[in-house]
């Protein structure tokens, strides 16, 4: 839902459908309106000025929002990791597949538009983006409808560049002194009380656990572990999952058992993390133990 503070975006929109609105009250007065359907504000002042004046502002102000909000998705990216251990399911992929197909769109509209100075496009080439546009909106708002956002709702931070951050990487320079019985109550709940088993697990339900603050816990992490939440729970997990083959439970169980087992919900997020950590499949792993 849109918070109030958002709602001056649409201000250029509301502005322009008021101005119409005008328009046309006024044309509809005037005599023989019935007839003509376009009047005197229509012809001296719609087409030939105001029209002009928005074909020129369009394009760029499409951009100006296109890329704010592919920054916003990427924010919003690198924020989750910090929050939750499997982000799979909250990546929202569907968010930037929309974004792509929107950014062809615009692309589309601005050749077209280009073209449209030289050529007289007809009604039929002209619709062919009309009906473009409108898939992929029906394509978002039926995935919008259908994702469960429950998770994102209980937390309470920006999605905006420079709000809400958290460092991911500090350097030495730039390192807060974190007692050592701090780093030890957080290690106990990972290596002790094994936390990183529950597959839901994010930074406020350890937080919890450890009678911190979400605040306090975020800089234990990033600060004496030097890692996002991410990358800290992700890398128990993995090493869970190694000890296991040694174990020979592979023998038992599939890899994604084991997976499962060691705390990750989705193959996917599982063969991604451990590559990025490993530099090997879990696959290629396997038999590299074995040799």
């Amino acid at each position: 839902m849109f918070k109030r503070k958002y709602w001056w975006h649409f201000t250029p929109a509301l502005i322009i459908v008021a101005y119409h609105v005008f328009i046309y009250t006024y044309d509809a007065m005037e005599p023989g309106f019935e007839t003509v359907q376009n009047d005197v504000l229509k012809l001296s002042l719609d087409e030939p000025i105001v029209q002009t004046v928005l074909d020129y502002l369009n394009q760029p102000y499409m951009l100006l929002y296109l890329a704010f909000t592919f920054q916003l998705f990427y924010n919003y990216r690198k924020k989750i990791m910090q929050y939750f251990s499997n982000i799979y399911r909250l990546e929202l992929n569907w968010i930037l597949s929309f974004l792509i197909l929107f950014t062809l769109a615009f692309l589309y509209s601005t050749i077209q538009s280009i073209v449209g100075n030289y050529i007289d496009l007809g009604y039929q080439q002209s619709s062919w983006l009309n009906l473009f546009v409108a898939i992929i909106t029906l394509y978002v708002g039926i995935k919008g409808y259908f994702t469960d956002t429950s998770k994102l709702k209980k937390l309470s931070f920006s999605f905006f560049p420079g709000r809400d951050a958290i460092p991911q990487h500090l350097n030495s320079s730039t390192k807060k002194f974190i007692p050592k019985a701090d780093l030890n109550i957080i290690k106990n709940l990972m290596e002790i009380d094994n936390a990183y088993l529950n597959p839901e697990l994010n930074l406020s339900d350890l937080a919890d656990q450890a009678n911190m603050s979400r605040a306090q816990l975020s800089e234990i992490i990033n600060s004496g572990f030097g890692k996002n939440f991410n990358d800290f729970v992700n890398e128990y997990r993995v090493e869970a999952f190694k000890s296991m083959l040694k174990d020979n439970k592979h023998e038992q169980l599939s890899l994604l058992g084991i997976a499962q087992d060691c705390g990750f919900n989705s193959k996917a997020k599982f063969n991604r993390v451990f590559k990025k950590l490993t530099n090997h499949s879990p696959t290629e792993y396997l038999k590299s133990s074995l040799n």
